[in-house]
């Protein structure tokens, strides 16, 4: 079993920044793939970005060039640094575990944060 606790999330104007962080516990942190999705009122879920294990990372299109995700293996968190944010960034981001990369970026992963609100205003 893990568990995940996202912090960071808020209210930003648009062009701002904010930091994401998720913190895990209860497993071998470094052995799994860790993502970061996001829902919007009235829209599907998506993958906003993913790291592997070994540090390999994945970008949804929305967010490349804007969004960096990193992790910490000796905290065991992962961080979301979103920058530049729009109005569409409006969500809320769930962080997201499993030792399966393939399931992170399918959105099957099997350890799911409780998810924290980001509100980007125009």
């Amino acid at each position: 079993q893990v568990q995940l606790v996202e912090s960071g999330g808020g209210l930003v104007q648009a062009g701002g920044s904010l930091r994401l962080a998720c913190a895990a516990s209860g497993d071998i942190f470094s052995i799994y793939t860790m993502g970061w999705s996001r829902q919007a009122p009235g829209k599907q879920r998506e993958l906003v970005a993913s790291i592997t294990n070994g540090g390999s990372t994945y970008y949804g299109d929305s967010v490349k060039g804007r969004f960096t995700i990193s992790r910490d293996n000796a905290k065991n968190t992962v961080y979301l640094q979103m920058n530049s944010l729009k109005p569409e960034d409006t969500a809320v981001y769930r962080c997201n575990a499993d030792k399966r990369a393939g399931a992170v970026v399918s959105g099957l992963s099997s350890y799911w944060g409780q998810g924290t609100q980001v509100t980007v205003s125009s």
